[in-house]
């Protein structure tokens, strides 16, 4: 009898493992260059391993994360490392100058991705945050699971329309307006510190527009978070550009020609020209016929 105990606790032993054992996350690089992904774990929580590594492009990696993980990865360009694994890079970097994070967080800006496994009732909550602003396209999966399982991210390029005056100096990032200007009403800081007095920026609606899917802003909660239940993860730097997850800004009217977003930009700022004030009401006059129009449209079928 004493003979059957030993393997039977090994069994139950066993058992306990596998429960403890809870997600895996599966990080995949279809960009065109290598990205150093980084995994900062949150307080009270046990690490899931690697916090840094490299990732070629078209390769992928599968991490293991310990029950109840919560923490945050992100994707590292531009990084240039010496055979000791010492050096940094131009967007994501996280100041340890090692491949390998140790700790520390991303510096903006940054795309990011959030988890908390096991929370309330036993969900998974995850989203892509650019409040730190953004670095390179990301897209989150879950697969299997029960639940919504939702996949968010943001897929569009946003370097690309990024207004001047967010340009990270490097050229590689679009900072948040919080980080540019670090105006409590930016930063949903002081008076603005809470979800009635921190609306939405220009800003902040310029990225929600391009991912609407993802944080644009520190309480974009409604939108943004995601849940699902025993699901394993797939998180994809430089997913392709697929249209139902990305929306746009509505084109401008025929005849005022545009540069970029930095005329929602000096809006915001309130130093718009006179002449940027004129596209702009043009623009708005535009878009006020053709909801009118569609309305009118519509009325003749009812």
């Amino acid at each position: 009898m004493a003979l059957l105990a030993i393997p039977l606790l090994f069994f139950f032993q066993a058992a306990i493992i596998v429960v403890v054992q809870s997600a895996t996350f599966t990080l995949v690089n279809k960009c065109d260059g290598t990205v150093w992904p980084g995994v900062l774990s949150g307080a009270g929580s046990l690490p899931m391993g690697p916090t840094g590594f490299e990732l070629p492009a078209g390769s992928s990696r599968a991490l293991r994360a310990p029950s109840g993980w919560s923490g945050r990865m992100w994707g590292r360009t531009g990084c240039s490392f010496d055979s000791s694994g010492r050096g940094n890079c131009t967007s994501g970097d996280c100041g340890s100058a090692q491949v390998e994070c140790n700790g520390a967080g991303a510096a903006p800006p940054a795309t990011l991705a959030e988890f908390t496994l096991a929370g309330a009732d036993g969900k998974d909550f995850y989203d892509v945050s650019l409040v730190d602003g953004y670095n390179i396209p990301m897209l989150v999966e879950a697969i299997g699971g029960n639940g919504s399982c939702a996949a968010t991210g943001c897929a569009a390029d946003l370097n690309q329309r990024c207004p001047a005056e967010l340009k990270s100096a490097e050229g590689d990032g679009c900072r948040s307006a919080c980080e540019a200007f670090g105006k409590p009403e930016y930063c949903c800081s002081g008076e603005y510190g809470n979800p009635n007095t921190c609306q939405p920026s220009v800003y902040s609606q310029l990225f929600k527009s391009a991912c609407p899917r993802s944080y644009s802003f520190a309480y974009d909660d409604a939108t943004s978070t995601f849940t699902c239940t025993d699901a394993d993860y797939t998180v994809t730097f430089c997913p392709p550009a697929i249209p139902s997850r990305i929306s746009t800004v509505p084109s401008p009217p025929r005849g005022v020609f545009i540069q970029d977003d930095s005329w929602l930009a000096s809006m915001a700022m309130g130093d718009a020209s006179p002449m940027m004030m004129q596209r702009t009401a043009l623009f708005l006059r535009h878009m006020s016929l053709i909801i009118i129009t569609n309305i009118c449209v519509l009325l003749l079928y009812l």
